[in-house]
Parts: C-alpha cells; sequence; structure tokens
C-alpha cells in the first residue's frame, strides 16, 4: 500500500449534469497543486431526472479515482451528502457542493491551513452575489438558532470546509438519522479555523429546494440544539394564566362597580378564545416536531439505500 496522504472530495448531486464536469475539471485543478497527495471524488446522486448519472459516469470511466453512489431514491441532500462524508477514506475530507457555489479555488487555502495543523477548515459565506429575500430569512434564521442553541454554531458556515480524519471519525459516532452538519462540527471541537468567502450564483440549473426543504432542515437544527421552544410553553402558560387571571379580576370590579351599565361583550370573549386556540395549537405543533425527531431517531433507518457503485473496488 501507498504511504501517501490522500484528499477525499465528497458531496451530492440531484439533476446537476451540466454542473458535473466543471465542478470535476476545477476541483482537479486546485488538486494538482498538491501532487504529494492522492486524491478521491466521491458524488452521490439522488435519483437525478437529467442525464446527471450518464454524465458521471463517463468522468468514473477515464477517472479511477472518480467514485459514484447511485441512491435508489430521492434521500435529501443532507443524507445523501453525509453518507459520502461516511465512505470516504481519505486523510482529510472536503465537502462541497455539486452546483459550484461553493469556490473550488478555495480548496487550495483549507489544504494548505491543514497543512499548518487545523483538524477544520471551515468556508464561511461573507454574502451573495444575489442578495434577497431569502437571504434575509436565512440570516435571521442562523441568528434565531444561534441565540437559542445550547452549542454555540459557527455563524454563516453550511458544511463547505476540509475536514481532517479524527473528524470524520468522531462523526461516526453520532449515529445521525437526518444529520445537522453545521450543528454537528459545532459539538465536535477539535482545532478550527475559519476562512471567509463570497458564494456565487449557482453555474447552470435551479436549486431543488422548496418552502418545506427549508422548513425541514431549519426544524432539524432547533430540535436537534435547543430546548427553548419546549420551556417557551412552560412559560407563556404560566405568563397568560397570570394575565386571564388579572384581567377576570378587573372584569369583575367593573361588573360589581358599574353592575347596571357595564356590559362584557362578546367581542373580548372571542378574541381570548381564539388567541389561547392559537398559542396551544403553535406549541402543540412545537412539541409534535420534537416528537417527530424523537421518532425518526427511534426508527434507525439507514442515511440513504445504494443501488449502484462505481470505482469502489480500487
Amino acid at each position: 500500500m501507498s504511504g501517501r496522504k490522500k484528499i477525499s472530495i465528497c458531496g451530492g448531486a440531484f439533476n446537476e449534469g451540466e454542473n458535473i464536469q466543471a465542478l470535476y475539471e476545477q476541483v482537479l485543478l486546485q488538486l494538482k497543486k498538491f501532487p504529494q497527495y492522492d486524491y478521491e471524488f466521491i458524488i452521490a446522486d439522488n435519483k437525478s431526472s437529467d442525464d446527471t448519472r450518464a454524465v458521471m459516469r463517463r468522468i468514473a470511466a477515464a477517472d479511477k479515482n472518480f467514485k459514484c453512489i447511485f441512491n435508489s431514491n430521492n434521500f435529501g441532500a443532507a443524507r445523501s451528502g453525509y453518507n459520502t462524508y461516511m465512505q470516504s477514506s481519505g486523510d482529510a475530507m472536503i465537502g462541497i457542493c455539486s452546483d459550484l457555489q461553493d469556490p473550488p479555488e478555495l480548496i487550495e487555502q483549507f489544504i494548505r491551513k491543514w497543512e499548518e495543523g487545523y483538524d477544520m477548515v471551515c468556508g464561511i459565506k461573507q454574502g451573495y452575489e444575489k442578495p434577497g429575500l431569502m437571504t434575509l430569512i436565512r440570516k435571521l434564521y442562523y441568528l434565531l438558532l444561534d441565540s437559542v442553541s445550547e452549542t454555540p454554531m459557527i455563524r454563516n458556515f453550511h458544511g463547505f470546509a476540509l475536514y481532517d480524519r479524527k473528524v470524520i471519525e468522531a462523526m461516526k459516532k453520532f449515529h445521525e438519522v437526518i444529520p445537522y452538519t453545521r450543528g454537528l462540527i459545532s459539538e465536535i471541537g477539535f482545532k478550527r479555523i475559519e476562512l471567509p468567502y463570497k458564494q456565487s450564483p449557482r453555474l447552470h440549473g435551479k436549486s431543488s429546494y422548496n418552502l418545506l426543504g427549508y422548513y425541514d432542515y431549519a426544524m432539524n437544527g432547533i430540535v436537534n440544539y435547543s430546548k427553548l421552544p419546549l420551556r417557551l410553553a412552560i412559560f407563556s402558560g404560566f405568563f397568560l394564566g397570570l394575565a386571564s387571571f388579572f384581567v377576570a379580576m378587573a372584569y369583575l370590579l367593573l361588573k360589581l362597580i358599574y353592575w347596571d351599565s357595564f356590559s362584557f361583550g362578546l367581542a373580548p370573549l372571542m378574541i381570548g378564545i381564539f388567541f389561547f386556540a392559537s398559542v396551544q395549537l403553535i406549541f402543540i405543533g412545537i412539541l409534535g416536531e420534537y416528537i417527530g425527531a424523537i421518532w425518526t431517531q427511534v426508527k434507525n433507518r439507514p442515511l440513504v439505500i445504494e443501488e449502484e457503485r462505481i470505482n469502489f473496488d480500487n
């Protein structure tokens, strides 16, 4: 066996047929700056409906270091990408998106910092070339998560990073069914450095994420790393109960003082009923999210089901 160290490049893909070749070529340009290291690509396709698999097969036929995982169904970006992390064999692993929004040019700096002794080199987004409503929502969400999380989170980090082998081995101990990489990395620790970058727009195509996908991702982070929503339910119950008691006493005094002229009216009663019902539904929903997370974890399903692998025999 070779004594040379290896760099693994890992990520998932869904309908990225127009981007995979460009990703491979641009990453390879960066890896050629480090001839002292071997390399491997591990890209997992999430049952794409375009020519993604055909492009991946073509690259894999020409380069035996390009390894393909073809999932039997679309298991989501988080699960599919995380599975490639778990399959990597390099001394260091770089997680990168297939849409080229994560700049491959940063890989050289990642490796340089790893050589200096850092166990994790995290890419930190400093902004977007096309800011919009979703950018604002993301910022507000991460600000909320950072403020309620029991584990200090890495701000503006979404997984684009270099991870030393010992970090990957530590990640394996968590047995996450639906992993939240940002939280895992923050919790694991080790020696870390952060490198800023500006995220570019997609080279081709459009994101497969929809509103429900963003909601799932957001709630996964909150229920895994904060108990505050559950405690808010308790605090709100005490506060609203106390407020209701004082309002009731005020109405009683007003009725006793102005017996003939004071009228309760239906409007305050109806407003109060709908308000308390809304609060109850919100907190029942929050409780349901935590129960759903427990249910998902207890089932202990695999990250993905693989249909085919290419070049893993090497």
